[in-house]
């Protein structure tokens, strides 16, 4: 049976009976059968990539991505970056990256995270089970809202949603343990490492095309170290693209 992110994965965006008719081909499973597809999805695309904090498989175990995608359940499951809110411009990150992006963020219960671009929510439901509290910053207002909305259907209560630009992160909540960037960005996120606590750390995905590696950042005292950990793309993040230059 193939699995996600096989040669067979569909390269478009299906919606409707399409769709439903994609998630038999690829896992032969109706895709009501959300559990069975949730279970699917990490032993498929998240085991094998080397993840194996047992607290993080457990969260994406039980968090139901479908709920986080309006309009796309029928593609929460697959190996791809999940379209959300208007335009499709912002996105969840694939399954796979974002479960070795907070592998190595190695959350511990009574932290403080920052969420920065947390689109509808689904990456900062996760880190509540594994973390004491979770800032979730996001500047689109649709999207801040969806998140909100889930947050409560799922009774989260240590998750709280801020909406501000989210170059400048939520200084007035900091210093934080860990820092989650959830998407592409092109610039040093040094105002985001200036909010970091004493020995905490920020992961994100820098660079720019097939160039663009995961990277943890470390703060010491009032030094930053910054290491690649692996190759990784996703959709760039609002607002931190680098500013044009002239070429002579």
């Amino acid at each position: 049976m193939p699995r996600a992110g096989s040669a067979n994965r569909p390269s478009c965006v299906l919606r409707g009976a399409a769709a439903e008719a994609a998630q038999v081909l690829l896992y032969g499973v109706p895709m009501a059968d959300f559990a069975t597809l949730r279970r699917m999805m990490v032993d498929g695309q998240v085991r094998t990539a080397d993840v194996t904090d047992r607290g993080l498989i457990e969260a994406m175990l039980e968090v139901p991505r479908e709920r986080f995608a309006p309009g796309e359940a029928a593609l929460a499951y697959l190996d791809l970056d999940l379209p959300v809110g208007s335009g499709g411009v912002r996105r969840l990150l694939k399954p796979m990256v974002l479960a070795k992006m907070l592998q190595i963020l190695d959350l511990a219960e009574g932290e403080k995270v920052l969420d920065v671009g947390c689109a509808t929510g689904y990456a900062a439901a996760l880190m509540a089970r594994l973390a004491g509290e979770v800032i979730a910053l996001e500047q689109d207002a649709e999207l801040l809202s969806r998140a909100k909305a889930a947050f409560d259907a799922f009774g989260i209560a240590n998750v709280r949603a801020v909406q501000g630009r989210l170059i400048d992160g939520f200084s007035a909540d900091s210093p934080y343990d860990a820092i989650l960037v959830e998407g592409c960005i092109e610039i040093e996120p040094a105002t985001l490492c200036a909010q970091l606590a004493d020995g905490g750390r920020l992961v994100c995905i820098q660079g720019a095309g097939p160039a663009a590696k995961a990277v943890i950042c470390r703060r010491d005292g009032d030094d930053i170290t910054e290491r690649a950990v692996f190759d990784a793309n996703a959709a760039a993040l609002p607002g931190f693209a680098k500013a044009p230059s002239f070429v002579f």
